[in-house]
């Protein structure tokens, strides 16, 4: 008797992570509070693509509220 293919098996039923949460995946995780079942999830749901725009925003975000933070702490 053949067996039943699962929707997951097939890779139909794969939900994509919505940007947000690859952002604040890459947030948590660039701070190394990222725990094991969201990363778990990030491999299984998350797009390759995804985390490599959500990790390019997150440093261009980073990098501007370092120079501003510098620009208002320096004279």
């Amino acid at each position: 008797m053949p067996e039943q293919n699962k929707p997951d098996d097939q890779g139909l039923d794969k939900e994509q992570l919505p940007f947000w949460k690859m952002f604040l995946s890459v947030f948590q995780a660039s701070f190394g509070v990222q725990n094991k079942k969201n990363k778990e999830r990030d491999f299984e749901k998350g797009s390759v693509k995804g985390f490599v725009a959500a990790a390019l925003v997150f440093t261009v975000l980073f990098v501007m509220t370092l120079v501003i933070v510098v620009n208002l702490v320096l004279p």
